[in-house]
């Protein structure tokens, strides 16, 4: 009696598993592609079928990826998978010496949410050098901050009053309002501040946590106004 051969190449893969393989190698070859659409629907392929082999090339492309609404995707990407395989690289990220690469993990993990990540979230990354990456640290904290923290994170906030161009304040403006009525005495604080560009800081954004529609430019218009009069404009105002 003949009885049937066996398979016994190990090298040959046959059937879903080696489909899914073969669909997985072209993704990550995706990410890599020259152009940006190409690596966009990839990203898009990685986050609707979430598979652990991507997540370290996903982090690894986000720190270099020069499309926003690429790296916006490579996120979302990354937050369909589970935290505890994302969260241990996107902290590893921090320390990077490339502001993107520190930025966009910031960005990804306000998106995760997961507050076991808040032990990164230092003051060095709080006042990093670089705009961007310290617009991405304060919104990542005010994310992850726990409970009975907030109050401490504004003090660390705070010292940023007065700094950069129009966006980078209103990056922080946004964060301490996020914070909550625990931010208004460090606000009050910070509106006594020798710094004339700390004072209107400080004062446009408790006029923007007690009126939130009345616009950032206006709240710094009238700011200034305040400042320019002194504590006879604040009592008039």
């Amino acid at each position: 009696m003949t009885m049937p051969k066996e398979n016994t190449d190990a090298g040959t893969n046959t059937g879903a598993g080696a489909d899914t393989h073969t669909d997985a190698a072209r993704a990550l070859r995706g990410l890599e592609n020259s152009s940006p659409s190409v690596r966009l629907q990839a990203a898009l392929a990685v986050g609707t079928s979430p598979d652990p082999r991507f997540v370290d090339r996903l982090i690894e492309r986000c720190a270099v990826e020069p499309e926003f609404y690429v790296r916006e995707m490579l996120t979302w990407a990354l937050t369909r998978h589970p935290s505890d395989l994302t969260v241990p690289g996107l902290i590893d990220e921090l320390r990077s010496v490339g502001t993107q690469a520190r930025s966009q993990a910031l960005h990804t993990l306000s998106k995760v949410a997961d507050r076991r990540a808040w032990p990164a979230i230092t003051r060095a990354l709080l006042t990093d050098a670089d705009d961007e990456v310290a617009r991405s640290a304060w919104r990542a904290a005010v994310v992850l901050v726990p409970e009975g923290e907030a109050a401490e994170l504004a003090e660390v906030l705070a010292t940023q009053f007065g700094r950069g161009g129009r966006e980078t304040r209103l990056s922080l403006s946004r964060a301490l309002i996020a914070l909550g009525e625990v931010i208004v005495p460090t606000l009050r604080a910070a509106a006594k501040d020798p710094d004339p560009r700390v004072r209107q800081h400080a004062i446009a954004t408790e006029r923007l946590l007690r009126d939130p529609d009345a616009g950032f430019e206006f709240a710094v218009e009238e700011a200034k106004r305040v400042v320019a009069l002194g504590v006879s404009g604040q009592e008039e105002s």
